[in-house]
């Protein structure tokens, strides 16, 4: 119930299609909006090891999921990523999300081998605004060219890339001359993100109810919530566990358990902050 005693809006999830993997916090940035609070040597959400991934990607895959995707944090400061992706490539497609920075750079000899594996791989690179100056006065000097270039190295390479963007007063179309400038397509997928706070934040939102679930949405609207189709791994304090959305680590009460079959029965309770950018928003970190 909402604190005014009226039903909570909730998800039942239907159908299992991605399952992503927090690879942990740890980043070798330190942006101050950063909606995972990472920088560097962050243990807040630990390294996800290949020995806790692999039963997930086995039981994912036995459940018919459709896709894997990895987020951070920094995935390529994890030491033990690529091997969780090189094994999850050989199951199902893969998207990495990533700053596209040394990290990255310095793991390239063993990513262009990937492109050899039986599902695609692809990245979405954050550019936060088309404004590099912007841009690099919360992610570092220089650092919107070096994701620029990289992004169309890995497009020149045959891998899928896409663009992640905060929402600003800068249209998508703002973008264009950038593109071109690195050999992108003008068409692009652009995923743009609200302000979702810092983790451990509680701002004032409005509360959802069953009611508004029916009388705002509708069905097709309901069913793209990220909890109805996918659930996301996590390291926290030593336990591997699922989550009930990309977006709510810091919420024990999303936990779900151990066994996503288990998690896909639990029907998720909209009482997060970041389940409002959903609901008002459609904020979704899919690419669907």
């Amino acid at each position: 119930m909402t604190s005014e005693g009226k039903p909570r809006g909730y998800i039942q999830p239907a159908k299992l299609e991605e399952v992503w993997f927090h690879t942990g916090t740890s980043c070798n940035l330190s942006c101050p909006f950063c909606l995972e609070g990472s920088k560097p040597g962050d243990d807040r959400i630990q390294f996800l090891l290949f020995e806790d991934a692999r039963p997930w990607i086995d039981e994912a895959v036995e459940l018919g999921v459709e896709k894997f995707s990895f987020t951070g944090g920094e995935p390529f400061v994890n030491p033990h990523f690529p091997r969780i992706l090189d094994y999850a490539l050989d199951r199902r497609p893969c998207l990495v999300l990533t700053n596209a920075t040394d990290p990255l750079l310095n793991r390239m000899d063993k990513i262009l081998p990937l492109l050899e594996k039986p599902n695609p791989l692809s990245f979405r690179v954050s550019l936060d605004h088309p404004d590099p100056e912007r841009h690099d006065a919360s992610r570092g000097k220089g650092n919107f060219r070096k994701a620029l270039d990289t992004l169309g190295r890995l497009h020149r390479a045959g891998f899928g890339v896409s663009l992640a963007r905060l929402a600003s007063e800068f249209p998508d179309r703002a973008y264009l001359p950038f593109l071109e400038e690195a050999g992108l397509p003008p068409d692009i997928r652009i995923v743009t993100f609200p302000d979702l706070k810092l983790p451990g934040e509680n701002p004032e939102v409005p509360e959802i109810t069953e009611n508004c679930m029916t009388t705002y949405l509708d069905r097709e609207k309901r069913e793209a919530f990220m909890c109805n189709f996918s659930k996301m791994v996590v390291k926290i304090d030593g336990r591997v566990s699922v989550y009930a959305c990309t977006l709510v680590d810091d919420d024990p009460d999303f936990d779900l358990g151990e066994s996503l079959a288990e998690a896909m029965e639990k029907r998720v309770m909209l009482k997060h902050h970041r389940c409002y950018s959903c609901f008002a928003f459609g904020a979704s970190c899919s690419e669907r």
